[in-house]
């Protein structure tokens, strides 16, 4: 199989930690090429990948050798770069937040079927071992019928760089927010009304939220509820999940990126006291066990993304389920502006 030309645009922590790393980690890709404004990290992406540079997205258009090309840029700049390689001809991935809202979303996908190229968002979190364990043992029946979700990523830092900055759509609900209504999404299923809070950063003097906390009601009577800060002194389990016949309870992060960031994302491993504790009822008697956590794996993103160009193998992420999490979103924004219940069309 001819290995694909990759090409990525923005070359900051995301672009240089997260996509360079896992598209090197994939036979079926070869990153060949960075755009970047910086001069600084053009010079580094040549230093560290040994790629062509470019200072503009429309300079490595020219390169013909680049037949995917990843947008790792500010949220705010990702509809426009997006459109704009596809209407080249090029593949594209855009780094979650897919962009601004629904209606720029719908602008995308109108784009890729204009153009009849491949359009998919990185949500490599689909590959977390804790959401897949969580996943799996909701899948088994262990909980029953599960009628609350609550998931909660809180922090005490600072956000960094533009995530720091309204203007550049910094937000929280912008960053761990997209990946844990996606996770929703793929939980619980279609999402009728959402209800979200958020308090203005207190602690670092950013212009973006310190805390969110975002509630989605679900068609099957699911009710999830994502909590998201960089204020927390102390923070909460990263799942608590309930059901009419059992409970599960799940702490700490998913490993994975401490490992990639330290060069070797396969050498990821769980400290054994994350493990999952899963209660259940068992022929009428209480039964409490440990779950072991499934391995995550954030290098399946790109495999997948690989085969769909190569072969026509089916998307795993697809911007349609991601524009459905844009409504969501779009929901959760105007329900933090006026306090109301905004209800879903999805």
């Amino acid at each position: 199989m001819e290995r694909i030309g990759v090409g990525i645009v923005g070359y900051g922590y995301a672009g240089r930690k997260f996509h360079a790393y896992l598209i090197g980690q994939e036979p079926g890709l070869r990153l060949c090429a960075v755009a970047s404004r910086d001069a600084g990290r053009r010079a580094q992406a040549e230093a560290d990948r040994g790629v062509r540079a470019y200072a503009t997205l429309d300079a490595m258009l020219q390169d013909e050798t680049v037949r995917l090309v990843v947008i790792a840029t500010p949220h705010d700049t990702h509809a426009d770069l997006a459109i704009r390689a596809m209407e080249a001809g090029r593949h594209v991935v855009v780094d979650k937040i897919m962009c601004l809202n629904a209606d720029e979303a719908a602008r995308m996908i109108a784009a890729r079927d204009r153009c009849g190229v491949l359009l998919s968002v990185f949500h490599n979190r689909r590959w977390d071992g804790d959401f897949l364990t969580v996943r799996q043992v909701v899948s088994q029946g262990l909980l029953g019928s599960v009628y609350r979700y609550e998931c909660a990523i809180l922090r005490h830092r600072a956000p960094r760089g533009w995530r720091a900055e309204a203007s550049h759509a910094g937000s929280i609900l912008f960053d761990w927010g997209a990946h844990l209504i996606d996770q929703a999404l793929l939980l619980c299923g279609r999402p009728e009304s959402v209800l979200c809070d958020a308090v203005p950063d207190r602690a670092w003097g950013t212009s973006v939220e310190g805390y969110v906390c975002c509630r989605i009601r679900f068609s099957g009577g699911a009710l999830y509820e994502a909590v998201i800060g960089h204020m927390a002194q102390i923070g909460k389990p990263r799942w608590h999940v309930l059901g009419d016949r059992g409970a599960l309870l799940k702490e700490g992060l998913d490993p994975q990126e401490a490992a990639m960031v330290a060069g070797d994302i396969g050498a990821a491993v769980e400290s054994p006291e994350n493990r999952a504790r899963v209660v259940t009822d068992v022929g009428g008697l209480r039964a409490e066990m440990r779950v072991e956590t499934l391995k995550g794996d954030w290098r399946a993103y790109y495999r997948n993304v690989a085969e769909a160009v190569s072969e026509g193998g089916e998307l795993a992420v697809k911007p349609e389920q991601v524009l459905v999490a844009m409504r969501v979103m779009d929901g959760a924004m105007r329900s933090a502006r006026t306090g109301e219940v905004v209800r879903l069309k999805t």
